[in-house]
């Protein structure tokens, strides 16, 4: 393989590191704690490579321009529309320049997150655990969905509700994500 010489390094630093964790705590727990540090690291990025009073302005200015456009298309008002549309490039050069914002941390977190998340899938340890949820969790998670998109694998039985580890991955990403952002203070969306 082409990349071996980059993954191998890399992979054999995550095995050190995460393999007597998977050991000592099993790979449910460990699993949470690299969702934590990945949701941590994404957060840290969008904190210091993005100005986030500019992009709360940005999205007040948005959310202005759509209301004016929602309040001129239910009046009717043709001058309210024509004032609306000239309005139309300044919006898609602030749209532009969110994009351009939120590309930045993506730009930097992308290498390394794939690359751990390659580690993950190549784990059998990781691959292999399961979780049985409630009825409810199972459908509200939307794992039939997903499972209509891929094949459970096969260690999971029959009839078995349960999410995988990458079904538990999202799941603790999100909840941290949401998490680290409030703690470190972050505007607007994600």
């Amino acid at each position: 393989m082409v990349l071996e010489f980059i993954t191998d390094p890399i992979f054999g630093a995550l095995n050190t590191v995460l393999m007597p964790m998977i050991d000592a705590l099993g790979p449910i727990l460990t699993v949470f704690i690299i969702a934590a540090l990945v949701a941590f690291f994404i957060t840290l990025a969008n904190k210091l490579l993005v100005d986030q009073d500019r992009l709360e302005f940005l999205q007040k200015e948005m959310k202005g321009y759509q209301a004016e456009m929602m309040a001129a298309q239910k009046s009717g008002d043709q001058a309210a529309m024509a004032k609306v549309q000239k309005k139309q490039a300044e919006f898609m050069k602030l749209q532009q320049e969110m994009m351009g914002n939120s590309f930045k941390p993506m730009l930097v977190t992308m290498i390394p997150i794939l690359l751990v998340f390659w580690w993950m899938a190549s784990v059998p340890a990781i691959t292999s655990f399961y979780m049985e949820v409630p009825t409810i969790t199972y459908y509200t998670l939307l794992v039939p969905l997903f499972h209509m998109l891929y094949q459970p694998s096969d260690f999971v039985p029959a009839g078995v509700m349960a999410i995988e580890w990458l079904g538990w991955y999202i799941l603790c990403s999100f909840a941290f994500s949401l998490i680290w952002r409030k703690f470190l203070g972050l505007k607007g969306g994600m």
